[in-house]
């Protein structure tokens, strides 16, 4: 929110009041006055906003990468995984567009950073060997994708809206790399969910606008896809 500058310039401001008197103190008063006064004013109005935008972003906390990180990627691995090459079928669940940017500290898009997700499909089965409902797994769902970000630090991905599964309340886990600073493992969770208030993962982030932070609310996304939702979620690296 900007900050606002209000300047009072007393004129005809007296404890006894004289009509006559207050009358040519007023005309008395220097005009340069005046001036100096509306010119702070301005002043303090335009620095405010720079000095916000010049703010230091909250850091996306890190987070554990999970059990159920790829031990190996899947042949199509690209950043719509609510489809897979060669396949007719399209995964279970609600279509959700996630995108955003990675930044620095300053705000800056860092460029070369690539990005991976991966999550549970709709039945709240990892495509991962550890998970023991294997058998069950939506073969249609991709369940892991990665992207490079575009000159402006933006990412998309195409998935299905994140299900909870025992223990856990819904997520996306993120992985960025980032040439010359290093990677950041976390998780983007979504608002309102009732289980986010006993994830221990999540409330693990003992900061509360460090874990805000990580908190996305998904809203209709009619404009991109019938029936789909879409979601933001900037990564901030400390750096």
């Amino acid at each position: 929110m900007a900050a606002s500058a209000r300047v009072s310039i007393p004129i005809m401001h007296y404890l006894n009041c004289n009509p006559e008197r207050d009358r040519m103190h007023a005309v008395l008063v220097p005009r340069r006055t005046l001036l100096v006064g509306a010119t702070s004013a301005l002043a303090a109005q335009a620095v405010a906003p720079l000095a916000l935008a010049a703010s230091p972003l909250i850091v996306t906390p890190g987070q554990t990468e999970g059990p159920f990180y790829p031990l190996t990627f899947p042949a199509d691995m690209d950043g719509d995984l609510v489809r897979v090459k060669g396949q007719a079928a399209q995964a279970v669940g609600a279509v959700t567009h996630v995108s955003g940017r990675i930044l620095d500290r300053r705000g800056e898009p860092v460029r070369g950073a690539m990005v991976e997700i991966w999550q549970c499909d709709a039945r709240g089965i990892y495509n991962h060997p550890g998970d023991s409902g294997q058998r069950r797994r939506d073969t249609a769902f991709q369940g892991y994708g990665r992207v490079e970000v575009d000159a402006g630090g933006r990412y998309a991905f195409r998935t299905i809206r994140p299900v909870s599964y025992p223990g856990r309340t819904p997520h996306i886990h993120f992985k960025v790399h980032a040439p010359g600073v290093g990677r950041l493992t976390t998780q983007m969770y979504v608002a309102g969910e009732r289980q986010n208030a006993a994830d221990g993962v999540l409330n693990g982030i003992r900061d509360r606008k460090a874990r805000e932070s990580v908190i996305v609310a998904l809203a209709e996304a009619g404009d991109i896809e019938p029936g789909a939702l879409r979601g933001t979620f900037d990564i901030v690296l400390a750096v």
